[in-house]
């Protein structure tokens, strides 16, 4: 029985002013209201602009801090794929409220001010997004190892580049100090108070959950409902395709599925966990997985798409799931009853369709750590940031003494209508000697064994081309030197 009390009104802080709001009510407000479409109609936050619809220009870029262990964690998202009650419990930070008054004057904040001093805004209409962006960069220390990882997801057509990269290499020099940084020990007791007196959110056709006992005592009772994560997916079917949603049942607020740990032997990944956090919590263990990941959609998108959802909606074209079945995940999944665990190679069925029942929900993912496995994955698309991809490979091999091969997985996405294995490829390198024709003769069965899809992206003979390639670069950048 589900003794959890629940409530029909979200709260969280504008800047720094708390908002509550009762969606779902008669007034004009839904829970599938995008924070974009709030901030623009609603509270003439007109500084946010509108523009792509779903969420790859970055126009619409917003700051969310989030209150993590007695500290506030910044970290930008596309406001237009962005649900509203995702914000339940957060502070949301616009364009309009980098700046400070102080002495009867506007000051602006340092990012703003770096910006303008490099020239890095041209026509203007992309510049709110960039400055959140720089802004989120500023806040988590102004590392700039990496400024395109951190810049990718907003799109400049006026060939302002050059000066936005300049001002993104001068963060790390500007002042530690901003117009935010007195008043965040209270943005976090605020946020913290917000969380504890608030109850799980629901309305007739919204349910958000804090724990997953109550989520999967919602889903015993309402198969029906459909799983939702950081909705970077199911917000497209609203913004793009304008259907009407069905019931949502989104997870997003359930705190203990968003951790990630190095366990002995493996890794324990919440469902919950985001894209970005796969990225920082593996890429030093795994780089080919980073490869991927730092061009899974960009650093906003990355942000709210969550592990689980990537999961959960068998894309054939899903980046994240060549990868986990090159390194062999389990992912445990339950329901009201009962616990199971299911290996990724049998997960996917067919097309979006997996074996997760109507009642059941993906919570963690397992990965095992194995250092005699050797590892390989690449993503081709026409774009290198903020593409679907054209191929993504990930390929996984273990040498026995006698440096043969004893085991092996070639695993593909957007080659065919879910992800898969080239297991009669796999078979015919089982057991032989590591070569250059070995790996020659394996790349042209490759190219026989799978059957491509054409689309408008490539067609079934160029990815058939591009997936012999790809094991053909794994031998020459891996293995030969072995």
């Amino acid at each position: 029985m589900n003794n959890t009390t629940t409530q029909n009104y979200i709260e969280f802080l504008l800047n720094e002013e708390l908002i509550t709001l009762y969606p779902d009510q008669p007034n004009g407000i839904s829970s599938t209201t995008s924070v974009l479409e709030w901030l623009r109609n609603h509270q003439e936050l007109t500084g946010t602009k509108e523009a792509c619809g779903e969420g790859d220009c970055g126009a619409c870029t917003v700051v969310i801090a989030e209150e993590v262990e007695g500290k506030l964690n910044y970290k930008s998202a596309t406001s237009c794929i962005l649900f509203l009650p995702y914000l339940n419990g957060k502070q949301l930070i616009t364009i309009e409220h980098l700046s400070v008054e102080f002495n009867g004057k506007t000051h602006l904040h340092p990012v703003q001010t770096a910006l303008a001093n490099h020239q890095g805004s041209q026509c203007g209409f992309c510049t709110p997004g960039v400055v959140m962006s720089l802004f989120t960069l500023y806040k988590n220390h102004g590392i700039t190892d990496n400024i395109p990882h951190h810049l990718s997801g907003n799109l400049c057509r006026c060939t302002g580049y050059e000066g936005i990269n300049k001002a993104a290499q001068e963060i790390p020099e500007l002042s530690p100090m901003d117009g935010f940084s007195a008043s965040e020990q209270e943005i976090v007791n605020r946020l913290q108070s917000i969380k504890q007196q608030g109850h799980s959110f629901e309305t007739p056709v919204y349910y958000q959950p804090k724990t997953v006992s109550e989520a999967l005592w919602i889903k015993k009772n309402k198969p029906e409902l459909v799983l939702m994560g950081g909705a970077t997916d199911i917000a497209l079917l609203k913004n793009k395709k304008k259907q009407e949603l069905p019931t949502l049942l989104d997870l997003s607020a359930i705190e203990e599925l968003k951790q990630i740990n190095a366990q002995t032997g493996y890794y324990e990944i919440g469902a919950l966990a985001s894209i970005e956090q796969l990225y920082l919590g593996l890429k030093d263990e795994w780089p080919d997985v980073a490869l991927v990941l730092d061009r899974f959609g960009s650093k906003q998108i990355r942000n709210l798409a969550t592990v689980g959802g990537n999961l959960g909606s068998a894309s054939p074209i899903g980046d994240l799931l060549p990868l986990l079945m090159a390194h062999q995940a389990d992912i445990l999944i339950q329901s009201h009853k009962r616990t199971r665990t299911e290996s990724i190679f049998n997960f996917f069925v067919d097309y979006r369709k997996t074996t997760l029942n109507p009642d059941e929900i993906i919570t963690k993912v397992f990965i095992p750590v194995d250092p005699d496995w050797i590892f390989f994955s690449e993503k081709l698309s026409k774009r290198k940031q903020l593409d679907i991809s054209t191929v993504v490979a990930s390929f996984a091999i273990r040498l026995t003494r006698q440096k043969t091969i004893g085991a092996v997985i070639l695993a593909f996405g957007g080659m065919a209508s879910m992800p898969i294995r080239a297991t009669e490829t796999e078979e015919f390198l089982l057991g032989k000697p590591i070569s250059e024709l070995v790996f020659k003769s394996a790349s042209k069965m490759i190219s026989e064994e799978l059957q491509p899809i054409s689309d408008v992206r490539a067609s079934a003979t160029a990815r058939a081309k591009m997936a012999s390639n790809l094991l053909i670069r794994f031998f020459d950048e891996k293995i030969a030197n072995i």
